[in-house]
């Protein structure tokens, strides 16, 4: 027999040129910058269509709720209620403007008095008047007023695109809230048939979680505008009301909500005197570490499932790429994606049913 003979051919990879290299190099790194770009650009479309949904699940299950009390149409109903929602919106911005706007025109008037009061306290120990030797006076703030007119603009046009968003998120929830059942059937049907049925499931879960987790926003935004007026009403705070009321809106901002929330309050306290103000800022600090310390978390559980840490590292994680909205919408996001995860690869690919949805 003649013995079997194998012959080892090498591959022999093609030998490219340098400009050659170089146009592959930068292919690859044009095709990752813009799949960067696209996918920052549809992660902000993302956040918008989730805030839309923040929008149209209230108001959809508040006109289905009065629909049943008065067995009138739905669509009669969702009209009263989502003008019912923009009135109240409105009055509650006009109640504020008219009190803050009146008590800054008194402000105006004894703002120097105080700050002489507050400089003049201050400067009665070594450390207060290091700190007021480091304060800019008139002069320097004025040298300084060309680059905080830049700033200024900035903000200006962050604060157009702000009202840019909310524009889209409140008509998009609208018009989500007026046909519900069209996109979620029109999300259905592009789901293969024999798993349609699952995936309408899953798409009610998920917006029974966004309920949940709106229900539980406002449990703790009631819980620290209550709070902060009872704190600032026992102190004599003018305005309590108002800034309590201020305070419980802004809770729904993570991390910045409650800074804006103290400004006003602090300079309303330094009218009586900077003993009060401060108070007022312990008064804060205090609110503020119960309900993002204690309250927030335990109710979120409750509310939603999803264990505390995962709440502060999704506010970090999505908080660095979509700057406030995302650190808002940080929660109900990582909400949506453990429903998902255990409906969709828990219970439907590992096929374990004991787990808690």
């Amino acid at each position: 027999m003649q013995p079997t003979t194998t012959s080892n051919t090498a591959v022999q990879q093609p030998e490219y040129t340098f400009i050659q290299r170089v146009c592959i190099a930068v292919g690859i790194t044009l095709i990752f910058v813009l799949g960067t770009l696209l996918l920052g650009f549809s992660f902000d479309i993302l956040l918008l269509i989730i805030a839309s949904l923040l929008v149209a699940l209230p108001l959809r299950a508040a006109a289905r709720w009065f629909s049943k009390k008065t067995n009138w149409k739905e669509g009669i109903c969702m009209v009263l209620v989502s003008l019912t929602v923009l009135g109240a919106i409105v009055g509650i911005f006009w109640i504020l403007s008219s009190a803050i706007g009146d008590q800054v025109s008194t402000l105006k008037e004894d703002a120097p008095e105080a700050i002489a009061n507050f400089q003049k306290q201050v400067s009665r120990n070594k450390i207060g008047k290091q700190i007021l030797s480091s304060i800019p006076t008139t002069d320097e703030l004025m040298q300084r007023r060309e680059k905080w007119m830049s700033q200024a603009s900035g903000v200006l046009s962050s604060t157009f695109g702000t009202i840019a968003d909310l524009y889209v998120i409140i008509f998009l929830g609208i018009f989500i809230a007026v046909q519900p059942r069209l996109y979620h059937k029109g999300i259905v049907l592009l789901i293969p048939q024999k798993s349609r049925k699952r995936a309408s499931e899953v798409l009610n879960k998920v917006a029974d979680t966004l309920v949940h987790w709106l229900m539980g926003q406002l449990i703790s935004m009631t819980f620290v505008g209550i709070l902060t007026f009872l704190g600032l009403w026992i102190m004599g705070v003018p305005l309590a009301g108002a800034l309590g009321l201020f305070a419980a809106i802004t809770a729904f901002i993570p991390n910045i909500g409650p800074i804006m929330a103290l400004v006003p309050a602090v300079l309303f306290a330094l009218m009586d005197s900077p003993e009060q103000a401060f108070y007022v800022v312990l008064l804060y600090v205090g609110v503020q570490a119960i309900e993002s310390s204690l309250l927030t978390p335990l109710v979120q559980k409750r509310m939603i499932n999803i264990p505390p840490a995962l709440v502060l590292i999704a506010q970090l994680i999505v908080g660095v790429f979509s700057g406030i909205l995302g650190m808002i919408l940080a929660t109900p996001i990582m909400a949506v994606v453990l429903v998902l995860v255990k409906m969709l690869y828990i219970q439907d690919t590992l096929k374990d049913d004991s787990v808690e949805v």
